[in-house]
C-alpha cells in the first residue's frame, strides 16, 4: 500500500510539473519551490559547535537531524585532532565532517566528491557555515590508478550514497544496480599530491562504499606518513576487509577500533556488520 501511494503521489506532481511549465505564471511557481526547497537550512549543535545545513529533501535532512548519533565515533575521532591539521574527507557526501573538522578544529580539509547531485550542496554548505578559505574542494573520483571510467550510481536523490567508480560492484561486494552512470577522471592519492599539488594530509576519513581497498592500494606512500586513519569496512565484504587490513598494517599502522553507533546496528538495510576502524600510528 505505502508504495502504491508513492507511486500514485509521483504520477499527479509529475503532471503537475508538465502543466506548470506551459503557463508563465506555472514556471513561476515550479521555480519558487525548487528554490524554496535547496534554501532550507537546518541549524544543529554538537559538542559546543553551531552548524548549519541545507536539508532541501528527506534524505539531507535525516543526515543532518542524525549529526550526533549516526556516527558518535567519527565525531570523537575529530575532537582528538590537534588544531590545524590537514584532514583529507574523501567521499564528503554533503560536508557533513569536513565543515565540523574545519569548524570545530580549524582543519584545512580537502573534501574529495564525485557526485554532481551532491556538489552543489557541498558547496552550499561549506559557504553557510563561512568555511570557503579552510575547505577545498575535489571533485574527483579517488581509485588506485589515473584515467578515466565510469562512475555509477544507484540514486541521484541529494545526499544519496553507495556509488563506485570504475567497478561493477557496490557497498557490499555484490553486483552493483546503477540507476545513473557518467564518464569522469579517477586518479590515486598519490596522484592528488603528485600531479594537484595537495598536502600530504595527517588524517584521512575514508568512506567509500566499497571501493576503500583499491583507494588504499594507491595510496601506499602517504599511508607510511600519516598520523592516522578512519576507514569505513563492511565485515561482510571479506575481499574488502582483507585488503584492508593488509595495506594499512604493512603501511606501519595499528589498528586502534572499530565502532558502529545503535543506529548503524539496529539498522534493517544491511549495515549491521559495517564498522568504522580507527587506525594510527603507534
Amino acid at each position: 500500500m505505502k508504495e502504491f501511494i508513492k507511486k500514485t503521489v509521483k504520477i499527479i506532481l509529475r503532471q503537475i510539473v508538465n502543466i506548470n511549465q506551459k503557463t508563465r505564471i506555472g514556471q513561476y511557481i515550479h521555480n519558487l519551490m525548487i528554490n524554496i526547497s535547496m534554501n532550507q537550512v537546518v541549524k544543529i549543535e554538537h559538542n559546543g559547535c553551531t552548524l548549519k545545513f541545507a536539508a532541501p529533501n528527506p534524505l539531507c535532512n535525516w543526515r543532518v537531524r542524525t549529526f550526533s548519533t549516526k556516527e558518535p565515533e567519527t565525531l570523537e575521532w575529530i575532537d582528538s585532532f590537534p588544531k590545524n591539521t590537514v584532514l583529507w574527507d574523501i567521499g564528503a557526501n554533503i560536508g557533513l565532517y569536513s565543515i565540523y573538522a574545519a569548524k570545530k578544529m580549524n582543519c584545512q580539509v580537502w573534501a574529495f566528491e564525485p557526485s554532481v547531485f551532491n556538489l552543489e550542496l557541498l558547496v552550499r554548505n561549506i559557504f553557510t557555515n563561512g568555511l570557503a578559505d579552510q575547505i577545498c574542494i575535489v571533485p574527483l573520483a579517488l581509485s588506485d590508478q589515473l584515467g578515466s571510467n565510469q562512475m555509477r550510481l544507484t540514486t541521484i536523490e541529494w545526499g544519496g550514497a553507495l556509488s563506485t567508480f570504475g567497478q561493477q560492484f557496490g557497498w557490499d561486494g555484490k553486483v552493483i544496480q546503477p540507476i545513473f552512470e557518467f564518464k569522469t577522471i579517477g586518479l590515486s592519492m598519490e596522484n592528488a599530491v603528485q600531479s594537484l599539488a595537495i598536502p600530504v594530509p595527517d588524517y584521512i576519513k575514508m568512506d567509500v562504499d566499497g571501493l576503500e581497498h583499491f583507494l588504499l592500494k594507491g595510496g601506499q606512500s602517504i599511508l607510511k606518513v600519516i598520523k592516522g586513519i578512519l576507514i569505513e569496512v563492511n565485515d561482510d565484504f571479506n575481499e574488502q576487509a582483507v585488503q584492508c587490513r593488509r595495506l594499512l598494517s604493512e603501511a606501519g599502522l595499528i589498528l586502534k577500533e572499530k565502532r558502529h553507533s545503535d543506529l548503524i546496528a539496529n539498522s534493517k538495510e544491511g549495515f549491521q556488520n559495517g564498522y568504522n576502524q580507527i587506525w594510527i600510528r603507534n
